[in-house]
């Protein structure tokens, strides 16, 4: 293998613009039947390390690399041998002998997977940790391309807490051309300050503009799709016994005006923390959109397929569609 090749997915910032805009455009041509999967894993063994409980991510990641004609090792939360001292650094280099790609959800320090990536021979994938859900923004703005036609110039409302998944949703859109997006979070639980910084500092780059309020007195208005997020983020525990009362607004929010032919809610398939009124809203089937998604996350992405002769993440000669 080349080790100068493996890539790794572990944040967004992992992505060029370009890829990224990439791994959009091909996800939504999983979704539409436009592109289908190939072999291109074939031959590898791909390792779904999870630490935290998952009923998509890990079922899509795990079809997705069958699809690809890889074969799979899954691990619990109590399989390895880190449970009785080893350390994640050994157990890495253990497991990139024999594995050619992990996916891990920790929900912990993203830390972790940059250790698990120290590596020469393996590719990690991150599938949660408790600063970034990176596949689950791509999976999210795939949706969007898919139903808008285009995400640049997209103005998009968040309403839930500013967990992970907003971390990531944030750090993505604000890299497209004319986005604006708007969160929507509880007092007391925003967006990390450095995360919301680097949001903005990307929106300064490409034209977009990210806010956050932390009220709901004021209806949203002039959005064109709206995002709304279940209370309880997955694998954390709110130390306030009456964190409720925070959530209790975003619950039923005012009318939320839109600007779109077709309005729309993008939401996960859980229970969300705000509900939207049919007709003028949709729920994604996150399932549907996530297998397709991670399929495209563990092909090669643009630096590694865009040349004759170019590597793919465990530097084997790519085989194009």
């Amino acid at each position: 293998m080349n080790a100068a090749a493996i890539r790794h997915l572990i944040s967004t910032h992992d992505l060029t613009d370009a890829e990224l805009t990439s791994l959009v455009e091909r996800g939504a041509g999983f979704a539409d039947g436009t592109i289908y999967p190939s072999d291109q894993l074939a031959g590898l063994v791909v390792g779904i390390l999870f630490l935290k409980t998952s009923t998509r991510t890990r079922t899509s990641f795990s079809t997705a690399a069958l699809r690809l004609g890889a074969q799979i090792v899954s691990y619990g939360p109590n399989d390895l041998q880190t449970n009785t001292g080893e350390s994640l650094s050994d157990t890495a280099e253990v497991l990139s002998r024999m594995l050619d790609m992990l996916v891990v959800r920790t929900s912990g320090d993203p830390a972790d997977l940059r250790t698990l990536a120290g590596q020469q021979r393996m590719a990690v994938v991150n599938a949660m940790t408790a600063d970034e859900h990176p596949t689950q923004a791509v999976a999210d703005l795939t949706t969007l391309l898919r139903h808008f036609g285009h995400v640049d110039g997209l103005r998009i409302c968040y309403v839930g807490e500013g967990n992970n998944t907003a971390a990531a949703l944030a750090l993505t859109l604000s890299r497209f051309k004319g986005v604006h997006l708007e969160l929507r979070t509880p007092p007391g639980y925003g967006l990390e300050p450095a995360i919301l910084s680097s949001a903005v500092e990307n929106a300064a780059n490409s034209g977009a503009t990210v806010t956050e309020l932390h009220t709901m007195d004021s209806a949203p208005a002039g959005f064109d799709a709206f995002y709304t997020t279940r209370w309880q983020t997955t694998g954390t525990i709110k130390p306030d016994p009456h964190w409720r009362d925070a959530f209790t607004p975003s619950r039923s929010p005012p009318r939320c005006g839109t600007r779109a032919p077709r309005p729309c809610s993008c939401t996960t398939c859980r229970p969300t923390a705000a509900r939207m009124s049919p007709p003028r809203s949709w729920k994604v089937p996150t399932a549907w959109r996530s297998t397709r998604l991670r399929t495209r996350c563990m092909r090669p992405w643009p630096s590694w397929s865009g040349a004759p002769g170019a590597s793919d993440p465990m530097g084997r000669a790519v085989r194009h569609e």
